[in-house]
């Protein structure tokens, strides 16, 4: 019971001051019905409408990673590909600060990125017989851009990093006779 709670207050279900008295509580229970109300109003993280996942880095080791739809970034965290694939989908994320940073580490492996129209992407870094770009669809300014900035920190040996902003979809129903 404890470990569940404790679980909720990481992931942010709980607040630390709910994680404390639930624990108390939990501790004090003599039966199994006083224990079951603790946890009762708690969604389990595959519920949640946001993707929480335990691990801050993402690494690809001879496989493929991808994260996408509605999760949480976190203001910095580490990606590496050694002989494998990353994809980071940023369309639906939740950013957690207006500036993120991404230490990036492609040996013979790819990492891409895939950011949303209105975020900036800074890449620098070093690159030795690998190659790394930031590609956008949109021709908007940097200065434009409200929505925040990514900064790829980037160390590519024999690897691929890039960063890509698709095209926003301008697709219209025909029009019907005149």
């Amino acid at each position: 019971m404890i470990t569940l709670l404790s679980q909720a207050a990481g992931d942010g279900r709980l607040t630390l001051a709910e994680h404390a008295e639930r624990s108390e509580q939990a501790l004090a229970a003599r039966t199994l019905g006083e224990l079951a109300v603790l946890t009762t109003d708690l969604t389990a993280p595959s519920g949640q409408p946001i993707r929480l996942y335990a691990r801050r880095t993402v690494t690809a080791i001879c496989s493929r990673e991808r994260r996408e739809g509605r999760w949480v970034v976190p203001d910095s965290f580490a990606v590496t590909a050694v002989f494998g694939d990353v994809v980071l989908d940023l369309r639906q994320a939740t950013l957690q600060s207006q500036r993120v940073t991404i230490f990036a580490t492609a040996i013979a492996g790819q990492i891409r990125l895939i950011v949303p129209a209105g975020i900036a992407v800074e890449m620098a870094g070093r690159s030795f017989m690998g190659t790394r770009s930031v590609r956008s669809a949109n021709r908007s300014s940097a200065s434009a851009r409200t929505g925040g900035v990514i900064e790829v920190r980037t160390l590519a040996l024999g690897g691929k990093v890039t960063a890509t902003t698709p095209r926003q979809s301008r697709w219209r129903a025909p029009r019907r006779g005149r």
